[in-house]
Parts: C-alpha cells; sequence; structure tokens
C-alpha cells in the first residue's frame, strides 16, 4: 500500500536532487556532474565485482551520459578557447574508455577514469571556492519611499 522503504529512500534521495540542482549555480551544477558521474563509474565497478553484467552496463551507460550530454555539452570551445578544446578532448577519451572498460570487463580502465573525474573535479572545485573568488562589494537598500540625500552608488 505505502510501498517499500527503499523505494521512499530513492524517492526522497531524487527530490533531495532535484532540490539542489534547482538551487544551485552553474559552478554547482558542474561539480554535481562530476559526483554524478564518479559516483555511476563507481557503481559500475561494484557490479563489476559482483558479476552483474546488465547492471554494469547500466552503470557505465549513466556516467557515459553524464560525460558526454553533461560535462561535454556544457563546453563553449568559443568563449572557452584552448582549455575548452582540450577538455572536449579528454571527455571523448573518457567516453571511450569507459565503453573499453564495459566491453573488456576492466576495472583497471574503470579507476583510471574514476581517477581523472577526482582530479577534474577538485580542479573545479578549487576555482570555485569563496577563497579564489573577488570580494564582492555589498550595497545596502533602503525603503524607496524614505527620505534620503543625494548621493549615487557606483558599483
Amino acid at each position: 500500500m505505502f510501498g517499500t522503504a527503499r523505494n521512499n529512500a530513492n524517492t526522497y534521495a531524487t527530490v533531495g536532487m532535484e532540490t539542489g540542482v534547482v538551487a544551485a549555480n552553474p559552478h554547482k551544477l558542474i561539480v554535481m556532474l562530476f559526483d554524478g558521474a564518479k559516483a555511476a563509474v563507481t557503481n559500475a565497478m561494484q557490479q563489476m565485482n559482483n558479476g552483474e553484467t546488465a547492471a554494469k552496463g547500466r552503470a557505465i551507460s549513466q556516467a557515459i551520459a553524464i560525460i558526454d550530454s553533461g560535462l561535454r555539452a556544457s563546453l563553449d570551445k568559443t568563449a572557452g578557447g584552448e582549455i575548452a578544446v582540450s577538455l572536449d578532448a579528454l571527455y571523448e577519451y573518457m567516453s571511450n574508455r569507459l565503453l573499453m572498460a564495459n566491453l573488456n570487463n576492466d576495472p583497471a580502465t574503470l579507476e583510471e577514469v574514476s581517477n581523472l573525474l577526482s582530479q577534474l573535479r577538485d580542479a573545479w572545485e578549487a576555482i570555485g571556492s569563496p577563497a579564489s573568488a573577488a570580494p564582492v562589494q555589498t550595497i545596502s537598500v533602503q525603503d524607496p519611499f524614505m527620505p534620503r540625500a543625494n548621493s549615487f552608488v557606483r558599483a
């Protein structure tokens, strides 16, 4: 009647993830894509170790989809220049390696891609940390109906 505890937990996790996506800034969304791809690769490793071929294939397909349709698709090669082109090539390499890991049942290749995703995620996280961001100037907002002196705030 009410469903299993596992289904309820999955629903709760999905709602939490969707809420995180809605509330996230573009930088955080990329971090979430890295996290999702890494989680899918980790799942694929577990399924490979358990001999669950179909589940392994689904997890690898999910990782490839996140890399190709999320990370790769978000690149702006015009604005991003050489870095975006290099990332595009790296994402293509990772997708190809995941395909080969699936075909050859190779956990070492999954580990290689997992390490690449971790390094990229850590670098992306570092460039978006508050310590690396420029200081933000705050401007106080006053009630528009309250009298005030003639002064202009320039940002």
